[in-house]
């Protein structure tokens, strides 16, 4: 059987950009047991509710939800467990010293393979505001308005 290569999407977390500035992204490795891999191959997973904890220096990765294998037995996984990060020391350090400052918190970005390997790609991030996420629709509304203006231009001409 051939290695798979390249990057395969399982799951996104659209709405962690909608409610944060992101400010900096990490590539982590996932400690996984076998039935939370095959879950994963079949495509389901959620990175809505989840979140980054960094205790003794590890960090966790807590809440995302990897629903049982449908054809595993009584080796299945709890679908909402603490998964540890792979991360190298010096990122740890930075994702505790800049997570414990006022306001930022560590969010789950996406959850991929890359070469048959597991990865989650965190963010260290900011919480937005409530007018700061209805002027990001805004200016997004606008960019889209003013495309669509343009196409039409273009088939006019």
């Amino acid at each position: 059987m051939a290695k798979e290569t390249g990057r395969k999407l399982v799951a996104s977390n659209k709405k962690a950009r909608h409610d944060f500035h992101i400010d900096e992204t990490f590539e982590a490795g996932l400690v996984l047991t076998g039935t939370e891999v095959k879950a994963l191959r079949a495509g389901r997973a959620s990175l809505v509710d989840g979140y980054v904890d960094v205790d003794r220096g590890e960090a966790w990765l807590e809440n995302v939800y990897i629903p049982e294998y449908t054809e595993g037995t009584w080796t299945n996984h709890a679908p909402r467990r603490k998964r540890k990060l792979l991360l190298h020391r010096r990122q740890i350090e930075e994702l505790e010293r800049e997570s414990s400052a006022k306001g930022h918190t560590i969010v789950p970005l996406a959850l991929y393979f890359v070469d048959g390997r597991a990865k989650v790609e965190i963010a260290l991030a900011r919480g937005k505001k409530e007018y700061d996420k209805r002027h990001a629709l805004r200016e997004r509304q606008e960019l889209r308005e003013a495309q669509a203006a343009m196409s039409v231009r273009k088939q006019r001409a």
